[in-house]
């Protein structure tokens, strides 16, 4: 389908540099050992998040409002002058397919089909951010019961280090064999 329009296709180059723009991949990733700065970092995250979506909506909205405006000038002035159109009848079928091919209104339309595609893009994003804080519930649990626990690996002491911690020990063995033990009275 050409006529004027450049063929559109799913552009995945596109998404790519919208994505990478906005960091989502990196953004979406949960450090398993942090899992307290994750739980911090996702409120800000949302926000962001729904924030972009709200502008992408903003966005759309207006090239709507363009594409309205467009579509309501060209419907005047091709009533007005059907013949600058090459129209010989002025029905309400013939008018909106002029309308639909005239260069101002293919601009407006793709660029609404364009902003209405970032703005499911940014939904989509703001979809995962939903799931990531599932996700992190459900790692905060799993840390809780100790799945993310793993064995436990002697570490390597020095000399003064091992002798430091002998020391302690035997100092405490003393204080609970002492406490240990009772005088015993004899009864007269």
């Amino acid at each position: 389908m050409e006529n004027g329009y450049t063929t559109l296709k799913w552009d995945q180059d596109k998404t790519k540099k919208i994505m990478k723009e906005n960091k989502y991949e990196q953004d979406l990733n949960i450090d398993d050992s942090a899992l307290d700065l994750e739980w911090l970092e996702q409120p800000a995250l949302m926000l962001k998040y729904t924030t972009l979506q709200a502008d992408a909506r903003r966005k759309m909205e207006y090239c709507k409002e363009k594409l309205n405006v467009t579509r309501a000038d060209l419907d005047k002035d091709i009533r007005t002058d059907p013949d600058k159109y090459d129209l010989l009848k002025v029905t309400e079928n013939s008018v909106t397919n002029c309308i639909i091919t005239q260069k101002g209104y293919k601009e407006d339309h793709k660029a609404l089909i364009e902003s209405q595609y970032e703005y499911d893009v940014v939904r989509g994003a703001v979809s995962a951010v939903d799931h990531r804080k599932t996700a992190l519930e459900n790692e905060v649990r799993l840390f809780g019961l100790g799945y993310f626990a793993g064995p436990k690996v002697p570490r390597e002491l020095d000399y003064g280090q091992r002798e430091v911690i002998n020391e302690s020990q035997k100092e405490m063995k003393e204080r609970r064999s002492n406490s240990s033990i009772k005088i015993k009275r004899r009864r007269s």
